[in-house]
Order: structure tokens, then C-alpha cells, then sequence
């Protein structure tokens, strides 16, 4: 049986964030679009890598991919070139670490 994975959307971190600082959603709408545009900026702008720093969240990287001169594509079995490239990678923090490792109550297995 398979679980449905729960979709957070950028509207409802507008909300929550609402909701904690006590102030108007189309007001935080406005930071968090702001947030993550300066986040996306940042990661876009990376030369080739950058490392951003939430303390008590986690921290972005974009890193650089090492070329692959002898790739294979798994339908065909051709032997391509996959060039360097950059990818995202996400680390938590100390804090969301310590919520993540929390043992998920026990389930009944069917």
C-alpha cells in the first residue's frame, strides 16, 4: 500500500509564516516571494558552486558534477558523453536533524 506524499505549497509557507510573526498573509506573501527569489538568484548566480547558510535549518549548495566521457543511455546500451555540470544539494541543521530522527510511530504492516 502506498502512502500519499503531502504537497506544502509556497502559499501555505505564506500562511504559517502568518501565523508565527503575528502579521497579515498578504504581507508575508510578499517576504517569502522575496525569500525565494533571492535564494533562486543566488543559486543561479553560483560560479561554479556556492554554499548558503540558514543556521538552524540547513544549508543549499550548488556543486559541480565531474564529465562523464563514457556514459551509457540504459534504453539504447550507446555509449554518450555527459558533460560537468551543476546540481542543488540540501544539508539540515543541527536543529531539523534532531525533529528528522524522531522514530515515526509504528504502523500496522497489512
Amino acid at each position: 500500500m502506498m502512502i500519499k506524499k503531502e504537497t506544502i505549497t509556497k502559499k501555505d509557507v505564506s500562511k504559517r509564516t502568518a501565523r508565527i510573526v503575528g502579521e497579515k498573509i498578504y504581507l508575508t506573501e510578499k517576504v517569502v516571494d522575496g525569500v525565494f527569489q533571492a535564494l533562486r538568484e543566488f543559486m543561479a548566480e553560483a560560479d561554479p558552486e556556492v554554499r548558503i547558510e540558514i543556521r538552524d535549518f540547513g544549508v543549499f549548495e550548488v556543486k559541480r558534477t565531474k564529465p562523464k566521457p563514457k556514459a551509457r543511455n540504459p534504453k539504447t546500451g550507446e555509449i554518450i558523453y555527459v558533460p560537468a555540470r551543476r546540481k542543488t544539494h540540501f544539508k539540515a541543521g543541527k536543529l531539523l536533524k534532531e525533529y528528522l530522527k524522531k522514530p515515526l510511530p509504528d504502523s500496522q504492516q497489512e
